[in-house]
């Protein structure tokens, strides 16, 4: 109920003093349960992402200083942000994402980094939590403003999804599936980003 009203408050607000919203390739959201992954590189798309998929909620992985005091926390929780150490994540890292996935949730990460600089162990977390949660990735690049100022500047947003990446499709032991999945998924951010390019060009 709070996630529903504070996306619609939001949603409110940037209609007003943001810049034209798109979404590309619409049609390759899959059904629920999944991860989606996005490239991150400040908290706006976060917002966005939310209101690309909107009506389905997203369990985003937040790290765990966003969680410090009580309404913090409370508010975090009630955002559906769960909380990860991310600076060093252990085994009871991916225990709460993968018991939402089980319960038919979609859970969103979003490893830190731009293109050039991808973070593949976090990229390698996100394939790790979907190959044991027996569900795929969706990944999505965001590409618009990256901090308050440049949403009062009304630049356009655009979020732009990829085909679904199946990490249960073929039966290669655990360490191979994990290292050419997040391989896929970096070369996918890439070809999204420059699918991007070329559409903002025309």
């Amino acid at each position: 109920m709070f996630y529903r009203f504070a996306k619609s408050a939001v949603h409110f607000i940037l209609a007003i003093i943001g810049g034209r919203f798109q979404v590309q390739n619409k049609e390759k959201i899959i059904e629920g349960p999944y991860v989606v992954v996005s490239t991150h590189t400040s908290w706006i798309e976060i917002i966005y992402l939310g209101f690309a998929l909107y009506p389905t909620p997203i369990h985003y992985m937040a790290k765990q200083e966003l969680f410090k005091g009580k309404m913090l926390n409370w508010l975090m929780t009630h955002l559906n942000a769960f909380p990860v150490n991310r600076s060093n994540p252990g085994p009871s890292a991916i225990k709460a994402p993968i018991r939402l996935l089980r319960q038919g949730k979609v859970v969103g990460i979003f490893p830190s980094g731009t293109r050039k600089q991808t973070n593949l162990h976090l990229k390698r977390g996100a394939v790790t939590i979907a190959y044991k949660g027996n569900v795929p990735l969706l990944p999505a690049v965001y590409d618009g403003p990256k901090n308050f100022k440049e949403i009062i500047k009304r630049k356009r947003v655009i979020i732009r999804f990829g085909d679904a990446i199946q990490v249960h499709d073929t039966e290669q032991e655990q360490k191979l599936v994990l290292e050419q999945k997040s391989d896929e998924l970096m070369k996918t951010f890439e070809a999204l980003q420059a699918e991007i390019e070329a559409t903002k060009n025309k």
